[in-house]
């Protein structure tokens, strides 16, 4: 024990150790981060294999399961405390088991001290169901309050259905886009595409359509009329009352209570809500002698695609390509393209799809795993983004 002198007197002075609690142990595992996969589907959990190889990390390590009343069971095998933490999630055919999978795993990730809970979905789910329709409900803005619940504090998706969806949210969302990777997969992959039209499926499509043909210097086609109901038919919910139930004045009957609500209030008279007529296909641009490229975000029923390649064939286009970030390919699609006049369909992986693929040569798959690799390793950083959105146009 030292003796240390104070004014000529001795004094022992106990040497005690420092505890460090391993404070600094805590910090450094702070400022690491963590991928995990919340697919039970092992063909779901390609896609976070590719992120996790471009990032040099190791997919973390968790069980995710179905139990024998199919109740949805996750397992974190490793300590997430103070860490960032990714969830790929890729949506295959059964979404609603995707959805709790990717609830239960954030929720437990939340209650073991993650740090931030940030889920990679490529594709959102239901983000079709935005708008309101007649008596339903926008299960968008359902599902993004469910993800707030269960602990999510960011979320990194790509070509949201409309971007509007983003003010659902209370926390941060990076939407990424899939165009850049479309252009150049029809630069390098269409053979003379300088001869090529970019086509617009219906004038809903029109901006995106128009934003590939600028940076492409191509033409532009927008397609105009359908043989079936579309999406917007049904979006707008104002179609309740009905067409036949017009009154004028007072009839001085008595009606059963239970159709009171039908008739207007005396001395009212309604005008009659005319149907909406679809006019038959046309295309506004010409295609004939060159290569036709639709562009969209979403192919999943393939009927209005299949019916808008054959009017583009009989207008004189000798090759039809179709371009879409996310490929659902539901139902017979696989089956429909390969017996179309559609030439090519080509999607990003955002959705596994390779079932697809082998009853559909036609489809091809372009990888994103690169952009959402970097937005991943960014987010954690704390750098910008906006490198990543560089040339982008709003409209894409």
């Amino acid at each position: 024990m030292p003796i240390r002198r104070f004014g000529g007197h001795r004094s022992l002075v106990s040497q005690t150790p420092k505890l460090s609690y391993g404070f600094a142990k805590m910090n450094v595992s702070r400022s690491g981060y963590r991928v995990f996969s919340a697919n039970s589907s092992p063909a779901c959990t390609e896609l976070a294999k590719k992120i996790t190889e471009r990032l040099g990390v190791e997919l973390g390590k968790s069980v995710v399961y179905q139990e024998s009343n199919s109740e949805t069971r996750v397992d974190v095998k490793e300590s997430v405390r103070g860490q960032d933490i990714f969830i790929i999630q890729t949506i295959p055919r059964d979404v609603n088991t995707a959805i709790m999978e990717l609830l239960v795993m954030a929720y437990a990730l939340k209650t073991s001290c993650a740090k931030n809970i940030i889920g990679v979905l490529p594709y959102f789910p239901y983000s079709k169901q935005c708008k309101m329709r007649k008596r339903g409900s926008i299960v968008c803005k359902l599902l993004t309050s469910m993800l707030a619940k269960a602990g999510l504090t960011h979320i990194i998706t790509m070509d949201l259905h409309q971007k509007e969806i983003q003010g659902f949210f209370s926390f941060p969302v990076d939407n990424l886009r899939a165009s850049p990777f479309l252009i150049q997969y029809i630069q390098e992959e269409i053979p003379y595409y300088r001869n090529a039209i970019i086509v617009a499926k219906s004038p809903s499509a029109a901006k995106r359509a128009q934003s590939y043909a600028e940076r492409l210097r191509l033409g532009l086609a927008v397609m105009h009329g359908e043989a079936n109901h579309s999406e917007s038919d049904m979006a707008d919910g104002r179609h309740s009352p009905p067409l036949s139930r017009t009154t004028t004045g007072h009839t001085g009957l008595e009606l059963p209570s239970s159709s009171r609500h039908h008739v207007p209030f005396p001395g009212i008279e309604l005008p009659m809500m005319m149907a909406k007529e679809k006019p038959p296909i046309t295309v506004v641009g010409d295609v004939g002698g060159r290569i036709a490229i639709i562009v969209d975000d979403i192919i999943d029923d393939v009927e209005d695609f299949v019916a808008a390649a054959e009017i583009l064939k009989e207008r004189g286009a000798y090759k039809i390509y179709i371009m879409a970030t996310h490929g659902l390919l539901s139902a017979d699609a696989p089956r429909l393209i390969e017996e179309s006049a559609i030439d090519e369909v080509v999607v990003t992986n955002t959705v596994p799809h390779e079932v697809q693929k082998l009853q559909c040569p036609k489809i091809k798959t372009v990888d994103v795993s690169m952009i959402l690799a970097e937005a991943i390793r960014r987010i954690h950083n704390g750098e910008s983004m906006a490198y990543l959105f560089r040339n982008i146009a709003v409209d894409d």
